[in-house]
């Protein structure tokens, strides 16, 4: 029972003390690593390889309804005017 005793001190410290400063020194990068990486506000970090992933499903996008455009024409050539 005394080793829970003397294991309460450490942790009460530990938790009043060190996880709150901890805390704050995370957010505190994180937030100084968003600045660096030019997010500003309402804006959030996007890396260059889900921007390619993006272009690349916009393009592939594009050319599906380019050719849904196509076979409307070709079958129902008044769509657009409706």
């Amino acid at each position: 029972m005394e080793f829970l005793g003397l294991l309460n001190v450490p942790l009460i410290v530990f938790l009043s003390v060190v996880l709150p400063i901890w805390i704050v020194f995370h957010y505190v990068t994180k937030w100084k690593q968003m600045k660096q990486a030019g997010a500003g506000e309402g804006q959030t970090v996007v890396d260059r390889k889900e921007l390619k992933r993006l272009r690349e499903s916009a393009v592939s996008l594009e050319e599906r309804i380019d050719s849904l455009e196509t076979i409307l024409d070709g079958e129902a050539p008044e769509w657009r005017n409706k």
